[in-house]
């Protein structure tokens, strides 16, 4: 036989945060202790799903609810998500849909609106999911910077000078993954305005909405303006600590006429592939409504290392880092004569520090960065930095 070609769409298809661990299973194959900063799983450390929703989970499997679900989501979790948007402010809500994680839903949202050559406004830096799937669907990522000297707030001027004929909708992560920001409401209100003006949809990734510091506020977009066509994206995997659960939702909201359509296609694609996990959505409505204690904890450890993360990044020559607002990275920037991914693979390789190089978010030209993600305990972040420091010494 001759050669089993890919498709083209898959040569565009990039996924930083899970491409670099294939350096590391290399390490590890040699019995070398990697210390980890690259993956957002809290469950990789020493944060654990809450028992109370980890029971529910099994009280409906005992049930007998282990074939397929609804294609939409099991009626009490899609009543519980609605009544925790409606508590967030947001209103004119038209469809809630579970997904297999906020990726699944993204990719059905994107598929339900763009066709190929089409764009998508996404920030750079972004959570590289979005340009992979728009790869995959042979639409444009349309990057939008973030303004590092004001905190990664979205350059408002930037958005506009991008937007053209082919831009259908906006995409927001707030809080930011990479980042760490956590956006204003005065900003939040211009971008709608954007929308507005140029007949845009926004999708609003909100799925770390309850974890900010600092008396921060995390506001939801689609709270602001009722009219306006919004999926606002949330889940269990961050503040309710169940990753591989895959167990997320989407929630359409807007002005019924405008969205009437699109909502039409989005169901035909959520009935297209079935259902989302049947028995784990049993654990919706337990954890929103349910009891929340588990975030006192989980917030204390992880604003002290944010702090310990901030501080000493700030503390080591050619590094500098804007404090992060909330989830659980920092996007540190570089003052080096080599490449970010460079930089990655030769951390890695003389320190055994795992960390995720900028380029792979999508960064302002010139710049360099890398991520960093502060689950690990205390200890770890400790021994990390003083490896990545002695690191920089010997270097720069």
């Amino acid at each position: 036989m001759k050669e089993i070609t890919p498709a083209l769409r898959t040569e565009g298809v990039k996924y930083a945060i899970r491409d670099i661990v294939l350096l590391a299973e290399e390490l590890k194959r040699e019995k070398v202790e990697v210390l980890h900063l690259n993956v957002g799983d809290p469950i990789k450390f020493d944060f654990e799903t809450p028992p109370h929703i980890i029971d529910s989970v099994y009280a409906a499997m005992q049930k007998g609810f282990n074939g397929y679900g609804p294609s939409l989501g099991v009626e009490e979790a899609v009543d519980a998500i609605k009544s925790d948007a409606q508590g967030r402010g947001i209103k004119n809500i038209c469809t809630v849909f579970i997904c297999a994680g906020v990726s699944e839903g993204i990719e059905l949202a994107l598929a339900a609106l763009l066709n190929r050559g089409e764009n998508l406004l996404v920030p750079y830096p972004c959570y590289p999911l979005y340009p992979a799937v728009l790869a995959k669907l042979e639409a444009e990522p349309n990057p939008y910077y973030l303004d590092e000297d004001k905190g990664w707030e979205p350059d408002l001027n930037d958005i506009e000078s991008k937007i053209n004929n082919k831009t259908r909708a906006i995409v927001l992560v707030n809080p930011s993954n990479p980042t760490g920001a956590v956006y204003s409401q005065e900003t939040l209100v211009n971008i709608i305005e954007l929308a507005r003006r140029y007949n845009l949809m926004v999708f609003s990734d909100e799925i770390y909405n309850d974890i900010v510091y600092d008396n921060k506020k995390s506001i939801s977009t689609a709270s602001l303006n009722p009219d306006l066509p919004v999926i606002t994206f949330g889940g269990m995997s961050k503040v309710y600590l169940a990753p591989g659960w895959r167990l997320a939702w989407g929630i359409l909201s807007g002005e019924s006429e405008t969205i009437k359509k699109y909502d039409q296609a989005l169901q035909k694609l959520l009935r297209a592939r079935i259902c989302a996990n049947h028995p784990e959505q049993f654990a919706i409505q337990p954890a929103l409504q349910g009891d929340r204690s588990h975030l006192v904890s989980m917030m204390e450890r992880l604003h002290r290392r944010r702090d310990i993360t901030y501080r000493r990044l700030n503390s080591i020559k050619h590094i500098s880092c804007v404090k992060p607002e909330g989830a659980f990275y920092a996007f540190p920037r570089l003052d080096i004569p080599i490449s970010d991914e460079e930089f990655v693979k030769k951390l890695l390789y003389e320190t055994k520090v795992l960390v995720v190089h900028g380029g792979g978010f999508g960064q302002h030209p010139g710049t360099k960065h890398f991520r960093v993600v502060f689950l690990p305990s205390e200890e770890i972040l400790n021994k990390a930095f003083d490896l990545l420091e002695g690191f920089m010494e010997k270097h720069f």
